[in-house]
């Protein structure tokens, strides 16, 4: 069976129209961004239940330390504190259209792998070096000296 037409013989040759409009999240460190779930919820999240309370928040902190937390605005984590509430529902009482509402809002944000790649999103996992302790040999520098 003949495979496609060569790229000169296509009818479409169109270039991609959205090639060069990556956006490039570096992975730093997990530092926290963006408020905390009480002030972003206005103090509404402290009258939930505690086991509640600690799943919403753990899912806040989750965001909060992701690499696309630098790059979100305002919007975004006006869009969260929005959710926070039916997160919140979901883990008092689940149920899958709770979830599926759930899921939507955070593909859009970039919550997954999918949801990246279809918004061009790419995390850098390039990492700063880390700092070696006075005392500790870098291996770098050690296997460097070995090989020259």
């Amino acid at each position: 069976m003949p495979g496609p037409p060569p790229a000169e013989k296509r009818r479409r040759r169109n270039a991609d129209t959205y090639s060069d409009v990556a956006v490039h999240v570096p992975r730093t460190s997990r530092m926290l961004r963006g408020p905390t779930l009480a002030k972003a919820t206005f103090d509404q999240s402290l009258k939930w239940e505690p086991e509640v309370k600690s799943l919403t928040n753990a899912w806040w902190e989750t965001w909060r330390r992701s690499p696309l937390a630098e790059t979100f605005l305002d919007t975004d984590w006006q869009r969260l504190a929005m959710l926070a509430p039916m997160v919140a529902s979901y883990y008092a009482r689940p149920h899958y259209t709770k979830l599926a509402e759930i899921r939507q809002n955070e593909s859009l944000l970039g919550a997954t792998h999918v949801d990246r790649l279809k918004a061009r999103i790419k995390v850098d996992v390039t990492s700063p070096p880390a700092q070696v302790p006075a005392g500790v040999a870098a291996m770098d520098e050690y296997r460097a000296r070995l090989a020259g």
